[in-house]
């Protein structure tokens, strides 16, 4: 993604590639260097707030794509923004793939009209979280949607299960996670009434599938300060 990225600025005409980090370098440090104005931070759950405070601390706007950004870790983070310099925006983007964002989207909208609601998704074996941050989001979102619109739970007798067997629960929303060769990433959200089932489906086969949502954010980031979650927001769903 950190490769993708590089070549997505670099190849925008009205864009320029100032800085690279690796994994051994200092964000910050290489942001200051280099005059940078944005920074993208497509790093690891376990590294990623502290890259991400080092940077609005010094007043660069930031592009997050690192999973792991819970509802605690954003309150941490408004709260750091109201203290850095003025102007400064932070954008959280679960999922760059513009499709992706759609079918979240679609899967919010249509989650108050059906009796039962679970998440899958499939991923390469090198990710190292999971459930996927897109994943965890259309489930909040839809279970945001179920109870404002005053939805019951969704129906399920299970009186017995292996551990993991009904998948992650989030918001009450099961999640479900596969991990395996062939993969790179996919999610399909299942919805269902006695009688129908309603199936969301969305496959990004390369990762070329996420350059006009990151350059989006890019462009888009200094003129959202403070905190924005979602790419949704910049596309006007």
């Amino acid at each position: 993604m950190g490769r993708m990225a590089c070549d997505a600025v670099g190849s925008a005409p009205d864009l320029e590639l100032v800085a690279r980090a690796g994994r051994d370098d200092d964000p910050a440090a290489l942001a200051q260097e280099s005059g940078a104005q944005v920074a993208v931070d497509l790093s690891v759950p376990s590294a990623s707030p502290g890259v991400v405070e080092a940077l609005v601390a010094d007043g660069v706007h930031v592009v997050v794509g690192t999973s792991g950004w819970d509802e605690a870790a954003l309150g941490r983070l408004r709260g750091q923004l109201g203290e850095a310099p003025q102007g400064t925006g932070v954008v959280v983007v679960p999922n760059f793939a513009i499709g992706a964002v759609l079918m979240v989207r679609f899967a919010q909208q249509a989650a108050r009209w059906f009796t039962s609601v679970e998440v899958l998704e499939a991923h390469h074996p090198a990710k190292v979280d999971a459930p996927s941050g897109t994943a965890v989001r259309t489930a909040e979102l839809i279970a945001q949607a179920r109870q404002e619109a005053g939805t019951a739970p969704a129906p399920d007798a299970t009186a017995s299960a292996l551990d993991g067997a009904r998948g992650a629960s989030v918001g009450g929303v099961p999640v479900h996670s596969l991990r395996m060769a062939g993969v790179m990433a996919a999610q399909e959200v299942w919805l269902g009434n006695h009688g129908e089932v309603l199936t969301l489906r969305h496959e990004a086969t390369d990762r070329t599938a996420y350059a006009p949502g990151l350059l989006l954010a890019v462009r888009e980031v200094a003129q959202r300060p403070g905190l924005t979650v979602g790419l949704e927001h910049l596309l006007g769903v």
